[in-house]
């Protein structure tokens, strides 16, 4: 086969049916920069956990004075140096357990100033209206339920937080608007194939007079079907790429700078370029391989050679 005859098919294919090429180009590029970041918004949540579920405490908080009044986990009193001894002796020594911090209604006051200081609540409240607590750091961030079965209800106990539950409701939130994306993503993808399809048969039948001549002078099937099947396939690759540099794009605007996420919320570990780099190409090869097969099937229906 002559690669001087198919590049000039290739070209004459994606000249003679520019608007549809170009919504080919749209669509694939725009699904496929919406599969890559559903990728990355994967590696970005798995990150995070793995970040965050690291750090996360279990907070034993212990009875005040304010508690025996209102709450019915205190209605024998504050907690009492002995019972606040006992708990961090029994603590110690639970296997589970990996650290165990103290902290007085003194330390409390202070963080919450420090964190909360211009709310109008801030200025209301003394040391002594805040709790004394048990900041416990787990092995296995999972094993909180032993520590809740242990220590809740318990004599000078006001309850047992786990921290790890409200990462779990943001971690849920962000899987939810993953899975969205990949919904979309498909829906786009259903779209680009069509397109696809729908290019590659108009653009056989506009050429049916040669490749109705081809048949007759005794032209193989694939001598007949590779420029359509590279038309698509080259459509498909300019989405490509158009994709990975969305992908780049987006990585170096929200995260590097434009929004400059990384130095706004310095809480958050984001995904590195290797994460993107290494899904480029895998979505260049998506690019390629998707339209071409479509046009090859499509075709195999339609010339029936």
């Amino acid at each position: 086969m002559r690669a001087q005859f198919v590049l000039s098919e290739i070209g004459v294919g994606l000249r003679r049916n520019l608007t549809m090429t170009f919504a080919v180009v749209v669509s694939v590029a725009l699904s496929l920069a919406l599969f890559g970041g559903s990728l990355l918004m994967r590696d970005q949540v798995s990150t995070m956990k793995g970040y965050w579920y690291d750090k996360v405490n279990v907070s034993i908080f212990l009875c005040n004075k304010g508690d025996a009044e209102s709450d019915a986990n205190c209605a024998k009193g504050a907690v009492t140096s002995e019972q606040k001894k006992q708990i961090e002796t029994d603590l110690q020594k639970m296997p589970v357990v990996d650290k165990v911090i103290y902290e007085s209604s003194d330390e409390a006051y202070k963080h919450y100033k420090e964190q909360f200081g211009d709310s109008p609540l801030a200025s209301s409240l003394t040391p002594d209206q805040m709790q004394e607590s048990f900041r416990v750091k787990l092995k296995d961030p999972q094993k909180y339920a032993v520590i809740a079965t242990a220590f809740d209800g318990r004599d000078g106990v006001q309850s047992v937080q786990d921290q790890k539950s409200v990462l779990d409701n943001l971690f849920e939130l962000l899987n939810g608007m993953n899975w969205a994306a990949i919904m979309v993503m498909l829906l786009m993808l259903v779209v680009a194939l069509m397109l696809i399809v729908n290019t590659v048969r108009v653009s056989a039948f506009s050429r049916r007079r040669e490749t109705g001549i081809m048949r007759l002078v005794g032209a193989s099937s694939f001598y007949i079907q590779a420029p359509f099947i590279m038309e698509a396939a080259v459509a498909g690759l300019i989405g490509a790429g158009v994709a990975c540099l969305m992908l780049v794009v987006g990585r170096y605007f929200i995260i590097d700078n434009g929004l400059a996420l990384s130095e706004k919320l310095n809480l958050i570990n984001f995904i590195g370029w290797d994460a993107v780099l290494s899904k480029l190409p895998l979505v260049l090869a998506i690019g390629l391989l998707m339209p071409a097969l479509a046009a090859f099937f499509a075709l195999r229906k339609y010339l029936k050679v």
